[in-house]
């Protein structure tokens, strides 16, 4: 089988919707693996449906599914139900985002699958993880971006707010993309499969590690910032002549030398206590931040950043989403390639990995349900069991 060295040969059955999951198999799918993706025949993952912005289809739904081959399965059907158990006996990773114990109800739990196929690597994602009172609770991104205190975080001063993006599908997608990939390099050491179970919760608590510390040591809550950050100053947007943001970051006193020294002509505030340190700036931010502001101001958003970048200073624009696509950065670098998928091509950037002499594969987007006979033959299945099946509404 073709595609890159990374995954080449390694097959992934994906019972799998909305966005962690997905997520993580299309990692899996652009370093080489195999992906098969088992979608109920009424409609498929959900995700196709969150909106029509890409000529129809789902912007969820196109980014996270390049590459993998739709197979659509009636697993409340008992041929169903056979079709995956062939396809998991010819699986390397087994991986599955259903409600809480509905995969061990179907005879796809991990325990009961590795005890039929020793060196099968099996993924379970989750909301709140295994026991515990949370177990079967519903678990959205939003709701666990709030119950993890991701939102208390997040927002400005007036009223929390959720991340722009699904943060803590994207934090858990990413986590069992990894671990599939740690039990994969096990198996190949011990020809043993393992177990791999990761949540919502878990992965969105870890990314909140240094406040969790801060927290713990101080009793006290973090602020909600915006694009501030409770514990540096200056770090926040700050206003240009021309309308525009600039964001400035300080991150040490040796910086701050320089800046106040250069771009605020103020010399005098390296040695002031009430400034020459990151904790006094902090004490002072509303002072710090009027400084910094009343100086960028008086200058183009180009000036400024031309500026601090002379003196190493780490600055960067407001943008938005549009002027990501006309991002010079990525122009420059070559990263967009046009994805196949069943409504035309769309641009699409390049996974975020460079591997020396490899280009990792963009594969098409698939229809609902366009590989489910040529899995089928794959697995041996003859012509007309393949027809009985769809007429029985098991496919």
């Amino acid at each position: 089988m073709g595609g890159p060295p990374m995954l080449r040969g390694i097959t992934v059955i994906a019972l799998e919707q909305a966005v962690a999951a997905p997520l993580a198999t299309r990692h899996l799918a652009d370093l080489g693996a195999r992906v098969i993706k088992v979608e109920r025949p009424d409609g498929g993952d959900f995700a196709r449906r969150y909106d029509t912005a890409v000529n129809g289809m789902g912007s969820h739904f196109v980014w996270l599914n390049r590459g993998k081959e739709s197979v659509t399965l009636d697993l409340k059907h008992p041929d169903g139900v056979t079709v995956l158990t062939d396809l998991v006996a010819r699986a390397d990773v087994f991986l599955q985002n259903l409600a809480p114990g509905a995969a061990d109800r179907l005879g796809f739990g991990g325990a009961a699958l590795r005890a039929r196929h020793p060196r099968l690597v099996t993924v379970g994602l989750s909301g709140y993880g295994a026991g515990g009172p949370f177990e079967h609770r519903r678990a959205y991104d939003m709701l666990v971006q709030s119950e993890a205190g991701l939102a208390s975080v997040t927002g400005g001063p007036e009223r929390p707010a959720k991340t722009g993006i699904p943060a803590s599908d994207i934090a858990a997608g990413m986590y069992a993309f990894s671990g599939a990939l740690a039990a994969l390099v096990a198996r190949e050491r011990t020809g043993e499969g393992i177990a791999v179970d990761t949540s919502l919760f878990d992965a969105t608590a870890e990314w909140l590690g240094y406040q969790i510390h801060h927290t713990g040591a101080t009793g006290v809550n973090p602020p909600r910032a915006g694009l501030s950050h409770a514990s540096i100053a200056p770090y926040d947007a700050y206003p240009t002549e021309d309308g525009a943001e600039v964001l400035i970051g300080i991150q040490n006193d040796r910086e701050w030398a320089r800046f106040a020294t250069t771009f605020l002509g103020r010399p005098e505030l390296v040695e002031d206590p009430r400034w020459a340190t990151n904790v006094a700036r902090v004490r002072n931010r509303r002072l710090v931040d009027a400084l910094v502001g009343g100086r960028t101001v008086t200058l183009p958003v180009a000036g400024v950043l031309e500026r601090l970048d002379a003196l190493d200073i780490a600055s960067g624009r407001l943008n938005t989403i549009t002027d990501l696509l006309s991002h010079p950065q990525l122009s420059a670098r070559d990263r967009w390639r046009q994805v196949e998928t069943p409504v035309g091509p769309v641009g699409a950037l390049l996974p975020p990995w460079d591997f020396s002499g490899v280009e990792l594969p963009m594969g098409p987007v698939p229809a609902l349900g366009q590989h489910t006979d040529q899995v089928l033959t794959w697995l041996g299945y003859p012509p007309a069991r393949i027809a009985a099946l769809r007429a029985a509404g098991a496919t």
